[in-house]
């Protein structure tokens, strides 16, 4: 009686881990990207939040996004964050993938004081005009 595997049996099983991981990984990356999105989502959702109780106080958009202010730019780890277009009456918060961390600067987010959702993300991912992509192929 013979004990072991003969390389054949070998063979087939380094064959299958590899196909498993050629499937796995990318599927891993996308999964640890879209984690690293929810960081744009939450801080944007929350600035605008802000942004509103700053115009509930001031009656003005302009001087929003100030240090010491109700509505202070948020920060991140992933995504860094602009506020533009600010005015009595209206004002937009990007936020934009950091180089290096996974998310690139081909992810970009907005939202505006009418709660308008924009997004455009890297090959694949896809932009949108309505809303804040989440996934491949521009599913939000």
């Amino acid at each position: 009686m013979r004990s072991g595997f003969s390389l054949i049996e070998l063979l087939i099983a380094v064959a299958i881990v590899a196909i498993l991981g050629a499937v796995a990984l990318p599927a891993f990356r996308d999964y640890i990207t879209r984690g690293k999105l929810a960081e744009a989502y939450t801080n944007l959702s929350a600035q605008r939040v802000k942004m509103e109780q700053y115009y509930q106080d001031v009656h003005d958009y302009t001087n929003a996004c100030q240090p010491n202010t109700v509505a202070p730019k948020p920060t991140g780890t992933y995504f860094t964050y602009a506020c533009t277009n600010l005015s009595p009456n209206s004002y937009t918060v990007t936020a934009t993938g950091v180089p290096g961390q996974g998310v690139s600067n081909l992810f970009v987010f907005t939202i505006d004081q009418n709660n308008n959702k924009t997004s455009a993300g890297p090959a694949g991912w896809g932009n949108s005009a309505t809303c804040w992509i989440r996934a491949k192929n521009g599913q939000c």
